[in-house]
């Protein structure tokens, strides 16, 4: 790699070819983005390392589409890692797609330096898949693993939070810009990520909406910055199975949480073991293949699972016990889940509007009001209605959320 050039030919590079581009192939051929920029179109043309398509691109993006990226990233306090910047991570940079830029809120940590652990799985993850989640990123955590996941609801809030509970800082890989708006309902999170000392991740200019494309693009970047991959529940074709392929490419190791056989949401995660996936049943067997590669791991914090499971690291598990998991129960509550999706897919009218304008977290009638359109009354009876199907369910000072 030659010398560090400035970040906005980066900037332009990716802009031009895309999220996900191979840029391997041109930086090796021109030595930078800089000097392929002041190169002329006939050059360009004798590239073997360039399509026609990727030509046009080139030839109508200019440098002055990428300042308004440069100015939103500046206003925002988010910084803009070049592939050439010494803070862009080694294993990212060794994969054979790398981004040509990483945006980043927050911190990164030195991932070349720490065991990295990718988690993924579903989003309508059942409950046992979220315990699993939880557990094993808090067990991973409580030794100086890093943990890496996509800042989702489902699995991914789960392997967040189990960093969280371990006290660790953990990192999302998103599948679009910060900007964006998309997702607002797992912010909360996403935020306490940054504070705790962790980062967003993405490749994604700050105003790039995700789409059905963005997030197997994405993918490649978790399994990328990590060792290796933990699938928790997946289906026989979902991102995560996704999120394995790219690992499996890119030499990272695979491990997977058994499940009944069963169950199809987990057909994914059981055709990995059965394609040679190392079978997780405890943080001890992901962190013994690198206990001599990272002086960074402290084995002597290593739990058990029953001893992860049971410690109570705050107020509101310290009030209730945990629930009993079995397979049994992950099938009820699937069911109960579905019932409801069921039930939503045919609200009509004001029901459907005040449905939509719901969230995880509790908002005030005011607010819920404001979001669907609807004046106070109409949307307070609204309300009732959801709580009487079992989709919404309310809290003190009058404060609704989804159920």
């Amino acid at each position: 790699m030659s010398g560090k050039c400035d970040v906005k030919y980066w900037l332009w590079l990716q802009y031009a070819l895309g999220a996900g581009a191979p840029i391997k192939g041109v930086i090796d051929e021109f030595g930078s983005p800089q000097k392929l920029y002041i190169m002329n179109i006939l050059e360009w043309r004798m590239s073997p390392s360039l399509s026609a398509k990727q030509i046009e691109r080139l030839e109508s993006t200019t440098l002055n589409d990428v300042e308004q990226i440069i100015y939103s990233c500046e206003q925002n306090g988010w910084k803009i890692i070049a592939y050439d910047d010494e803070r862009y991570p080694q294993k990212l940079r060794n994969i054979p797609n790398p981004p040509a830029v990483l945006y980043v809120d927050g911190e990164l940590t030195s991932f070349d330096d720490h065991a990295v652990i990718g988690i993924v799985g579903t989003r309508k993850a059942s409950p046992y898949a979220q315990k699993v989640a939880k557990v094993m990123a808090k067990g991973l955590s409580l030794c100086n693993a890093v943990v890496v996941s996509g800042g989702a609801l489902g699995v991914d809030s789960a392997a967040h939070e189990g960093a969280f509970s371990a006290g660790a800082k953990t990192f999302a890989v998103l599948g679009n810009g910060f900007a964006s708006g998309y997702l607002k309902a797992n912010q909360e999170l996403r935020d306490k990520i940054v504070e705790t000392g962790g980062a967003l991740i993405t490749e994604y200019p700050p105003f790039y909406q995700a789409t059905k494309y963005t997030f197997p693009t994405r993918n490649r970047i978790i399994s990328g910055l990590s060792d290796g991959v933990l699938v928790v529940e997946a289906g026989e074709k979902s991102g995560s199975i996704i999120t394995a392929t790219h690992a499996a490419e890119q030499g990272r190791d695979i491990f997977a949480i058994p499940a009944s056989i069963l169950d199809y949401n987990f057909l994914g995660t059981n055709k990995l073991i059965d394609d040679g996936a190392t079978v997780a049943t405890s943080p001890a067997i992901i962190l013994e293949k690198y206990e001599y590669k990272y002086k960074t791991l402290d084995m002597s914090k290593l739990k058990t699972v029953r001893e992860l499971f049971e410690t109570k690291t705050d107020e509101a598990n310290a009030s209730k016990k945990d629930p009993q998991v079995s397979f049994d129960t992950i099938k009820r509550e699937r069911a109960e889940r579905l019932k409801k999706e069921e039930i939503a897919l045919g609200l009509e009218g004001n029901e459907n509007l005040v449905y939509k304008a719901l969230g995880d977290e509790l908002s005030a009638v005011d607010e819920i009001s404001e979001k669907s359109g609807l004046d106070s009354s109409k949307a307070l009876a609204a309300l009732t209605m959801l709580e009487m199907k079992g989709l919404a369910e309310s809290a003190s000072g009058k404060r609704y959320r989804l159920k």
